[in-house]
């Protein structure tokens, strides 16, 4: 037998914050919170949190005001749609200002007429928009987390859109 001890080897210093930290001990206990580091914002008051959807409802409502006051069936208040203009196709915005204005003015059957699918995103933005003042209210964010297949489905959806409004057969999408 050999009379001198093994080597031990060094001592590794733990990596990682310390134990009590709130990192590593979720259930945290009186005193581990760090103030430096983990600083609690106040509250927002519930004017600050419904301020945004406020926001976007007094835009949404200044743009439909415009268009329901000057008619784009008129020519020369708006510009002509680029794609429109130099190939004659329709886009899928196409008739979306006409549509507005039909739609403020309660003609929904001429709104349908002149773009379905912007009537359609009308509702679609009504729902979202309230959903997300409820939230607002409540001091919950918003997360709207689609799929990416309903992406992929609701893009397909405005390229049939367009596609079968310039044939023959869908006309009656044609605004």
């Amino acid at each position: 037998m050999d009379p001198t001890p093994a080597p031990t080897p060094p001592a590794v210093p733990p990596v990682g914050p310390p134990p009590g930290h709130p990192v590593t001990d979720p259930a945290g206990g009186a005193g581990t919170r760090d103030p430096m580091t983990q600083a609690q914002a106040p509250a927002p008051s519930p004017a600050r949190r419904v301020a945004a959807p406020l926001a976007v409802l007094a835009g949404v409502a200044a743009a439909f005001a415009y268009v329901g006051t000057v008619d784009p069936n008129e020519p020369g208040h708006y510009p002509v749609c680029p794609l429109l203009r130099f190939t004659g196709i329709y886009c899928p915005g196409c008739g979306g200002l006409r549509s507005a204005h039909a739609f403020i003015h309660g003609d929904i059957g001429t709104a349908l007429g002149a773009n379905a699918v912007a009537v359609v995103g009308y509702a679609v933005f009504a729902v979202v928009w309230v959903m997300w003042l409820i939230r607002a209210v409540q001091g919950r964010p918003l997360r709207i987390g689609l799929p990416t297949g309903w992406w992929w489905v609701m893009g397909g959806a405005l390229v049939i859109f367009s596609v079968v409004r310039n044939l023959p057969f869908g006309s009656a999408l044609a605004p």
